[in-house]
């Protein structure tokens, strides 16, 4: 049985982003229960996202398959062609405006 410490110690959200850098023990879960726990964010904003394929290329490859296809299946379905990134962005926004506005309307009917 441990000893208990009288007293409180208090750990700052920065103390526990410094321990969490030097951490290489940590399951990337822990890390994150650890950082919402505590409120300590991410050590850099612009850091790249853990791939959910890790070290496995194989893995890599089949996930980056099935993003194409979805992505595929998305442009099919709502209408966008690859082409559409090169117009005008007012253009596209005033479109969908006009778009969800007729429709509005004619659920009102």
């Amino acid at each position: 049985m441990e000893r208990k410490v009288s007293g409180s110690t208090t750990v700052t959200s920065k103390e526990i982003k410094v321990a969490l850098e030097k951490a290489r023990t940590l399951a990337p879960e822990e890390e994150k229960v650890l950082r919402m726990r505590h409120g300590a964010g991410a050590s850099s904003k612009s850091a790249p996202l853990p791939r959910a394929a890790g070290n496995n290329e194989e893995l890599g490859d089949e996930l980056l398959l099935i993003e194409m296809q979805l992505m595929k299946a998305m442009r099919e379905r709502t209408g966008q062609s690859k082409t559409a990134s090169n117009k005008p962005k007012a253009a596209v926004t005033a479109s969908a405006t006009k778009e969800k506005i007729v429709r509005a309307l004619k659920k009102k009917k």
